[in-house]
């Protein structure tokens, strides 16, 4: 048997991480400015993280939401307390799109109506209704196009002011910054305005925070830039430190019922603790101020560099914008530089999502690399 050809890949292999260094199968080293898609949020093989799993996995690796699993209690308050959001009940599954997916779900289930306000450039995942809600036509089949969609430009105020008022919309969804579609952020006035508006028409405010969540633009949540409280909270990528982990804050005043929502794996034990042990080093390490100081050492030196157009996002959520397409500039990196980052949809920006305890220095050798190559 093959395997489904849907990626193309660099040829890289690596066998064993630690920090933001990657080693591959011929011993070379790469340094990760890119953390698998914003995924290594404390670095590879942190200590606390893989003395956490290993003792559990000693213990029991999992059994299903049928039973008590305190767990789940003790991460809960954990997330509560350090993102300022102990005004919202947590429901846990197994990924960022599951996560949309159910906030899409509740959305409707809680107002009654079907359309969803999706953006432009937005991303939100692979699943029926959150690839709907994804601004990409290759990836949506004539299934998931049967979804009640209207995709809006970011930032346009009057349009969605339009779309609201016609009162049949459920949900709207967001990303405080775009991840996929290549760091575009709301103003602060579209995102107040359109949670104002959502409030005053009986749609839920989903903030997606699957890539910018915990910690990595600097402040716990992105939409936390904005002087913003959403309806529902989408979390995954960096919780779990590799660990595929995902989930839903749902504000109080959403209520529950048996049967609602459901999982088979979320919110088992080893995905508790795996998120448990990130929230305990981001904690510890200081690391989400730590984002917030790198992120301005970052826009710094990219000052230096009048090859780079624009500085886009916020924390060690970033994007380097360029007047030419980024993918030879990436594999130089990579095969010459020994360094991983990332593309976008918009092909003009080189995205930079380390672990959040990296350092300076780091981030003098990247862009020492990065001057080499242009």
């Amino acid at each position: 048997m093959n395997l489904f050809d849907v990626y193309p890949l660099y040829d890289v292999t690596p066998v064993s991480a630690k920090g933001i260094v990657v080693i591959d199968d011929k011993d070379q080293e790469y340094l990760d400015f890119y953390g698998g898609h914003a995924v290594i949020s404390i670095g590879h093989s942190h200590p606390h993280y893989v003395k956490r799993l290993k003792d559990q996995l000693d213990k029991m690796g999992f059994y299903s939401n049928a039973v008590q699993n305190p767990l789940q209690v003790e991460l809960a308050t954990k997330l509560g307390q350090l993102s300022d959001c102990e005004d919202y009940n947590l429901f846990l599954c197994n990924s960022g799109a599951e996560a949309n997916e159910n906030a899409l779900k509740m959305a409707s289930f809680h107002t009654g109506k079907t359309r969803i306000i999706a953006f432009k450039n937005g991303f939100h995942g692979r699943t029926s209704a959150a690839v709907a809600a994804t601004d990409n036509e290759k990836i949506n089949a004539p299934l998931n196009k049967q979804q009640k969609v209207t995709i809006l430009p970011l930032n346009d105020i009057d349009g969605f002011t339009n779309e609201i008022i016609k009162g049949d919309v459920c949900g709207v969804i967001l990303e405080a910054i775009q991840g996929v579609g290549g760091l575009d952020e709301p103003t602060n006035e579209f995102y107040q305005k359109i949670a104002l508006l959502c409030k005053e028409n009986n749609a839920v405010l989903i903030a997606d925070e699957v890539q910018s969540g915990f910690g990595r633009s600097g402040k716990f949540f992105g939409f936390q830039h904005h002087d913003i409280q959403p309806d529902i909270i989408s979390i995954a990528k960096g919780m779990g430190n590799g660990f595929p982990v995902g989930g839903i804050l749902i504000h109080e005043s959403i209520k529950a019922s048996y049967g609602l929502l459901g999982t088979t794996f979320g919110g088992n034990h080893l995905a508790c603790v795996a998120t448990l042990s990130v929230l305990e080093v981001l904690e510890e390490e200081n690391l989400i101020e730590n984002a917030s100081q790198l992120g301005i050492y970052f826009n710094e030196k990219a000052a230096e560099i009048p090859d780079v157009k624009r500085v886009k996002g916020k924390g060690l959520m970033l994007g380097l914008e360029f007047d030419f397409e980024v993918a030879e500039l990436r594999k130089k990196l990579i095969y010459d530089q020994h360094m991983f980052t990332g593309g976008a949809k918009d092909k003009h920006v080189l995205r930079i999502l380390p672990a959040l305890n990296i350092t300076k220095d780091h981030l003098d050798i990247f862009f020492k690399a990065l001057k080499a190559e242009l």
